[in-house]
């Protein structure tokens, strides 16, 4: 396999409720353990104007969360307008700005063969309550988005990751500066990808 041509780079962040219960190092294990690689990683206190830098890096966010909102709130898959949405979506953003900042926060930036699909995947969705078990969030969260949005707070759901190829391009370089981002070999990267694996056995 040609690992260059299928690597990856991807932003997780482990949320403030994340770092409160101390799952920091299990979050951490589960990516290290499936084989991605962890290329940057600092400890930081956002402020809501990063917060805010942050959830507008794709200029639809707001109406695609909104429109997300108004759909789980009506259980239906009927044409939402787009003012409305963006409407829906402009709360959503200022409980994300409470959310986020309420404490510190885990940015990372973590490398490997569909290191984007792969993290999605070990997150699990956004709703806890619907995440598969094994993941995450289905494993150590109880948030659900009734509670959230009875509450009138941002869901709960310990970590964030990237969702597409640009998406992440993005939030690397807002969250992490090139000189940041460090290149270096694993051990298990031979055991990953080597083609003479077989020769560990002489």
């Amino acid at each position: 396999m040609n690992k260059e041509k299928h690597l990856e780079r991807t932003l997780v962040i482990i949320k403030p409720d994340g770092v409160q219960r101390v799952l920091v190092g299990e979050v951490i294990r589960r990516f290290e353990r499936v084989g991605l690689k962890i290329v940057a990683m600092k400890m930081v206190r956002a402020d809501a104007a990063m917060i805010e830098r942050h959830y507008s890096l794709d200029p639809d966010w707001k109406r695609k969360a909104g429109e997300k909102m108004l759909r789980n709130k009506r259980g239906d898959a009927g044409v939402i307008d787009e003012k409305e949405a963006v409407a829906a979506g402009e709360p959503i953003v200022e409980r994300l700005k409470r959310y986020m900042t309420a404490g510190p926060i885990v940015p990372m930036v973590l490398e490997g063969a569909y290191a984007i699909p792969l993290t999605r995947k070990l997150v699990g969705g956004t709703e806890p309550l619907s995440s598969d078990v094994g993941s995450i969030r289905g494993d150590f969260v109880l948030d659900s988005y009734a509670l959230a949005n009875g509450a009138q707070r941002s869901i709960r759901n310990i970590v964030h990751a990237s969702s597409s190829v640009e998406e992440a391009e993005k939030e690397v370089a807002l969250w992490f500066q090139s000189e940041d981002l460090l290149a270096y070999e694993t051990v298990h990267e031979h055991i990953l990808y080597d083609i003479n694996f077989d020769n560990a056995v002489e």
